[in-house]
């Protein structure tokens, strides 16, 4: 490991829409942020292909530009964007305390104070045709692109409540909705099983897998098996949405930052705070319940605003000393 170590005010892990966000507003308080990427330069939407919903885009912009533009932003204020993971973190449980992050096993940064915002990774069925045609039709998130697909038919594939939710939500916009599960039971709530089962355009298939996303460039079908008897049946359909769960990207906080037993990192009330001072969480690293890149970039805002009054108090705290 190399003996280099660096000093900073305040380091930003990870570059979606809450870490650029952070950015923008930590430069702009001159707390002289420096942003590592992770392995996913600007993170889920950089698989995106449209992103119709983020506001101040009435024409919709494709997920690769937008987190360009949200990068050249927080440049322009400032912000150093380095290519880098952090690979190991040592967090102060001390207030004005120095946090001690390793970045791709080589290099040591040190930070007064630690914004996270290293997103949640969609859960796939791994299969090479579904790899495939990700952003060609198949997608993890049903409010996100929905709307692609008014009028037409689709199928989701998942069991719990945000499966049900999103075959809900797509079954007021969609013609009809195939919803798969995978055993002979949902694990959805009672409340959430009865409103799937008496929306009419929601037809549920259990015990029932994909076995084959249909389509070279674009989704045109898929073919269902049955894990019971193992008959097969091909759909007609124009969109695949998975719906099977997310994974916060928090490995590396374990131990040190309380998290839920999904891992997702909890915070202290209405703010970004972490259980360690100066230590802020934003963006899907901290919230399941939402998951748009417009609330990430809102946390993004609060946990810099959070991170720049920490100082600010640190400091008056040095000053009476």
């Amino acid at each position: 490991m190399s003996e280099q170590i660096e000093r900073i005010k305040t380091l930003i892990i990870g570059s979606g829409p809450a870490g650029y966000t952070a950015a923008i507003y930590a430069a702009r308080a001159d707390l002289k942020p420096v942003v590592y990427t992770g392995l996913e330069p600007g993170g889920q939407l950089t698989t995106t292909t449209e992103v119709d919903n983020f506001p101040g885009y009435p024409e919709g912009i494709d997920g690769p530009t937008m987190m360009i533009q949200l990068q050249q932003q927080a440049e322009r204020f400032g912000t150093e964007v380095r290519i880098g993971m952090v690979t190991a973190i040592e967090l102060s449980k001390e207030v004005g305390g120095i946090h001690r992050a390793t970045i791709d096993d080589d290099k040591v940064v040190e930070a007064e104070t630690v914004i996270i915002s290293t997103g949640a990774t969609a859960k796939y069925l791994n299969i090479e045709s579904e790899q495939r045609l990700r952003g060609g039709g198949v997608s993890a998130c049903a409010v996100c692109d929905g709307f692609f697909y008014k009028g037409q038919d689709v199928a989701i594939v998942g069991a719990g409540d945000t499966a049900a939710e999103e075959a809900s939500y797509l079954a007021n916009i969609c013609n009809k909705v195939t919803m798969l599960v995978r055993k002979d039971y949902m694990r959805a709530s009672k409340a959430m099983q009865h409103r799937v089962n008496n929306i009419s355009n929601i037809e549920i298939r259990y015990n029932t897998e994909v076995d084959e996303v249909l389509g070279e460039q674009v989704v045109e079908g898929l073919r269902m098996k049955n894990n019971q008897d193992g008959t097969t049946e091909d759909i007609e359909i124009t969109g695949l949405f998975i719906a099977i769960g997310h994974k916060p990207n928090t490995d590396i906080f374990k131990g040190q930052l309380d998290m839920d037993e999904t891992g997702y990192l909890i915070t202290k009330g209405k703010s970004t705070k972490t259980n360690l001072p100066g230590v802020f969480a934003c963006g899907d690293s901290q919230d399941k319940e939402y998951r748009q890149a417009v609330t990430a970039a809102g946390t993004g805002c609060m946990a810099a605003l959070d991170a720049e009054r920490y100082l600010a108090t640190v400091e008056t705290a040095e000053e009476v000393a």
